[in-house]
């Protein structure tokens, strides 16, 4: 029977600030009490055990940066503040005074704790994922199963999945239906039906069906594979808020030590202050007006919102992204595989009279089942959907971007478009004509079908509109977004439909991939702050150019993906609007903290002045401030 209880070293290992903070309290606890009992070797000697674990990072890393990058830097600051404090308690023999820098390393160490502890939270998006990906597959040969590693696997080889198991890589269904749990990648708990021709991803739990897959891309290139580098790279790179609070710490910290060094000599001259006084308050003043709490203002929000995000499925490349999702006025999107699904369907068809739709869709069917144009494709998605049954055309023969002919059930047949039947039919049904062009003029392609020398019937075809563009549309409209266009290759016509159901305000058609961008170039002398949502390669050079970059992550291709800034991980329209409202939360919080941290350093650097602060309240209100806006980021946690 094993322990819930984890040991010892896993705690030292995953929580070694946290370890020493605690360490560090209890010394300092029973330094006090062993001074306070007149044992005052013993309470000294605790003291420093409790400078030493307590503050040992701290001095590590100033001393480090000041070695290596010749500056200085707010740990080292506090380590010098720590120990003025403990030289001028044993100079005067007042022991408690070492008792207060010890409270000086204990709380800096209690809030580099916590900021561990803000880091560690964000973390786990990329351990949560790593957990998802295996180390071997079944792989099928010869109809034997072998195990093989993940960085084995070649495009093409043939792989088993068991019900209950991770899919190892992403692949195409062959073999096989299913139902998979895609939350790990898309944020969405609710199963996802798989079955032969579907593509399935990585990090993937497979339901109660096996599944035989066909590897058609390399393991490290599979899309979790690819989240997991996006996030890492997430953390390491920090945004310009951020930078620009660390080159000014790096000022600050000079003129801090150089005002310090001003108030720990003249005052004896010019105020008349005893050099303990004097001393004793450019300790305190070190303290106070040090920038822990605006270092700490910054990254653990934007941390914890890119970890908001991933948990719903948002992936922000960076906080930089996060800052400038929150100041986006004009919104574009490409059409094709972004406001539509990028899949075309049949939407409707019609019939003459004494022939059923359902005979329509049978014979365009039967020949388009020779066919690989998408097209083709749809119509025969359509056919099996309503369960029909055909015998495949024999003696098919294609004419690219006109249509197909050959035989079915011993009787000539076609499937193509008007021009192309009426080079076969010279007389085409008025009724059909007229339905035609009013489908067309909605942006659907339209099929026409003959079978045995008669017209049979037209069936029309779309890329379908994803049902929550409309939605998406109004809510970004609602929370303020000043302007939202639609761009596209397509025809006008098309584009023109499209928007209209959907509400985007301005339509930019039959672009090519330099067009976009030149669209993009002119919103952002408009708007300034332009985000571009698209899923295509021919979107990568607009998505590249936008303020921000948003891609469709199941859709997406990976020049889309590697180029875009933030990633919609299940294809969600409505999540750009919970993206966008993070940023802006985000600033909210960031500039909340600034405000916070400075004005808590204008508070203590008066009281000081006055004279009416201790060094342990110096240091409670500055490392207190600290806490506060290092809990105030962790809001971000949240919703």
């Amino acid at each position: 029977m094993t322990s819930a209880t984890p040991p010892l070293s896993n705690l030292l290992k995953d929580h070694p600030d946290a370890i020493a903070a605690l360490v560090c309290a209890i010394l300092v606890l029973l330094g006090w009490q062993t001074l306070a009992m007149g044992w005052i070797g013993v309470g000294l000697f605790i003291l420093t055990a409790a400078y030493v674990i307590g503050g040992f990072d701290s001095a590590r890393d100033g001393i480090t940066t000041l070695l290596d990058e010749k500056e200085l830097d707010v740990d080292l600051l506090m380590i010098v503040a720590a120990l003025g404090a403990a030289g001028l308690g044993l100079w005067q023999q007042d022991y408690y005074l070492m008792v207060d820098g010890g409270v000086l390393i204990l709380i800096f160490a209690i809030s580099g704790a916590l900021e561990g502890y803000a880091m560690r939270r964000t973390e786990r998006s990329i351990q949560g994922l790593m957990s998802l990906t295996t180390d071997t597959a079944r792989v099928i040969v010869q109809g034997r199963e072998t195990q093989v590693a993940i960085a084995a696997l070649q495009i093409g080889d043939q792989v088993l999945v068991k019900p209950g198991e991770l899919v190892p890589t992403d692949g195409i269904v062959v073999e096989g239906s299913s139902t998979l749990n895609q939350a790990s990648i898309t944020g969405e708990s609710m199963p996802t039906e798989k079955s032969i021709g579907d593509e399935v991803f990585a990090g993937t739990l497979n339901g109660s069906g096996a599944l035989q897959l066909r590897i058609h891309q390399p393991p490290e290139s599979s899309l979790i594979q690819r989240v997991i580098r996006l996030v890492q790279q997430a953390q390491q790179d920090a945004p310009p808020s951020q930078q620009f609070i660390e080159r000014f710490e790096r000022g600050y910290a000079k003129v801090i030590v150089g005002a310090g060094i001003i108030l720990g000599t003249l005052p004896p001259f010019l105020m008349g202050w005893s050099w303990e006084e004097t001393i004793y308050r450019a300790l305190i003043f070190l303290v106070v007006a040090s920038p822990c709490a605006l270092m700490a203002s910054i990254m653990p929000a934007l941390l914890s919102g890119i970890a908001n995000g991933a948990r719903h499925g948002i992936l922000f490349k960076n906080g930089a992204q996060l800052e400038k999702l929150g100041n986006v006025q004009a919104i574009a999107f490409d059409k094709t595989g972004t406001l539509t699904t990028g899949n075309l369907q049949v939407v409707d068809s019609l019939a003459v009279p004494h022939q059923s739709p359902d005979q329509v869709l049978r014979i365009a069917a039967a020949l388009e089942s020779l066919s690989e144009h998408p097209i083709g494709a749809a119509i025969v998605q359509a056919a099996r959907q309503q369960h029909l049954t055909w015998t495949t055309a024999s003696q098919g023969q294609a004419q690219a971007g006109r249509g197909i002919v050959g035989t079915v059930d011993q009787q000539p047949a076609l499937v193509g478009n008007a021009t192309f039947v009426r080079s076969h039919l010279p007389h085409l049904d008025p009724t059909l004509i007229a339905q035609s062009q009013q489908w067309e003029a909605e942006g659907n392609t339209v099929v026409w079908v003959a079978h045995g020398g008669k017209l049979l019937g037209i069936i029309a075809v779309a890329d379908t509109v994803r049902p929550a563009a409309a939605a998406a549309i109004a809510q970004l409209k609602a929370m303020g977004i000043k302007h939202i266009v639609m761009l596209t290759g397509d025809n006008s016509r098309t584009a023109h439909h499209i928007a209209q159901n959907i509400g985007v305000d301005q339509v930019y058609a039959d672009l090519l991939p330099e067009g976009k961008v030149s669209v993009i170039k002119q919103l952002q002398t408009q708007y300034q702050t332009v985000a571009m949502v698209g899923d295509g390669i021919n979107d990568a050079p607009a998505l590249a150019q936008a303020s921000v970059g948003i891609a469709m992550g199941l859709s997406g291709s990976d020049v889309a993906l590697e180029t875009a800034d933030t990633i919609l991980m299940a294809d969600r329209l409505e999540h750009l609007e919970r993206a966008i409202r993070l940023g802006r939360r985000a600033q909210s919080v960031v500039k909340q903290n600034i405000a916070f941290a400075l004005f808590f350093i204008m508070v203590l650097l008066i009281a000081n002045f006055m004279g009416n602060i201790t060094l342990p309240l110096g240091v409670l209100g500055h490392e207190g401030s600290t806490v506060i806006v290092t809990l105030s980021g962790l809001r971000l946690l949240r919703g």
